[in-house]
């Protein structure tokens, strides 16, 4: 249990402390991994920035993903087949969530637009970072996108995640850190004192530092 995300961040902090001074840069999935990013960060003396993601749910149940977005020159589009199969998702319902959710990504970007860092990954280690994670299956959407940046070495550091999610995602990234891997799952919310939903204030107020810092 996790008093709340700033807790949680300075615990993965101490488990990555051997990436200190490393050419790391430190990527928060908003809204919830931006907090605990932002403690990493600064923990690593590493520079921060986001990644921006959809989970693409289904109609009848958005909570359940049938894939997810990453945010591009060239979007990353990430199926969960056993799942698309098993409702029988056609093409066309697919896709047209796909669209629903870059036009939710674009007016993401165009609030965050005067406050993001912009760091280049290309070469570097990439810690990636959530509150947590259910499925696993929008993380596994972003290591494959970012992998096209040619980034030297990935990271996935979470507090908290289902044991099946950490097994699903090892042969994906090249280190995992997740604090509490467990088999009785009962939300990403249930492991946190504190869990309150982050508004794009919040995130702003984050990426503020980093960006004043860049410049």
């Amino acid at each position: 249990m996790f008093e709340d995300r700033m807790e949680a961040g300075q615990k993965l902090a101490k488990a990555l402390r051997h990436h200190r001074n490393h050419d790391v840069v430190v990527l928060g999935l908003p809204r919830g991994g931006v907090p605990i990013a932002f403690e990493i960060a600064k923990a690593l003396h590493a520079p921060m920035d986001i990644v921006f993601v959809r989970k693409i749910g289904l109609p009848s149940a958005p909570e359940i993903a049938m894939g997810a977005v990453v945010d591009g020159a060239r979007p990353h589009i990430f199926r969960n087949e056993a799942v698309i199969q098993r409702v029988s998702v056609t093409e066309e319902v697919f896709q047209s969530a796909v669209e629903d959710e870059l036009r939710t990504i674009a007016k993401r970007k165009a609030v965050f637009k005067d406050v993001l860092p912009r760091r280049d990954i290309k070469g570097k280690t990439v810690i990636l970072v959530d509150d947590g994670l259910a499925t696993g299956s929008t993380m596994k959407a972003v290591l494959s996108a970012i992998k096209e940046s040619d980034v030297g070495h990935t990271i996935i550091a979470v507090p908290v995640a289902p044991a099946s999610a950490i097994s699903a995602l090892e042969n994906e990234a090249d280190e995992i850190i997740c604090l509490e891997a467990t088999h009785f799952f009962r939300g990403v919310g249930g492991f946190y004192r504190h869990f309150p939903q982050l508004s794009d204030d919040d995130v702003i107020g984050y990426l503020r530092p980093q960006m004043l810092a860049q410049s």
